[in-house]
């Protein structure tokens, strides 16, 4: 097997620009000021992002995985975040046998 070094090159200079892009997201969200609106979007991120990942899976893997899905986002606003995870996973696995 032999190895390409343009696809070598290609792979390490995007690992390179990955990892600059989120050192620099690191170092310039501790300088910045954020208020109002700004702040309430930054905080914003985490769970936008967590549904992005997580809404595709759920919603297309069929209906105990969306029931579930709904259960854990109903509880996620009552429970603590290792309650929330245990709550989800428990439904999913009795949704599963059940359905």
């Amino acid at each position: 097997m032999s190895i390409d070094t343009t696809t070598l090159l290609a792979i390490l200079a995007m690992a390179l620009v990955t990892y600059a892009t989120r050192v620099a997201g690191l170092l310039v969200a501790d300088r910045l000021a954020l208020t109002g609106r700004a702040k309430a979007a930054f905080d914003a991120i985490p769970p936008a992002v967590l549904v992005a990942v997580i809404a595709p899976t759920a919603l297309t893997s069929g209906w105990p995985e969306a029931i579930a899905a709904a259960i854990t986002a109903l509880v996620a606003f009552r429970l603590p975040l290792l309650a929330t995870v245990v709550v989800g996973v428990v439904a999913v696995v009795l949704l599963r046998n059940f359905l």
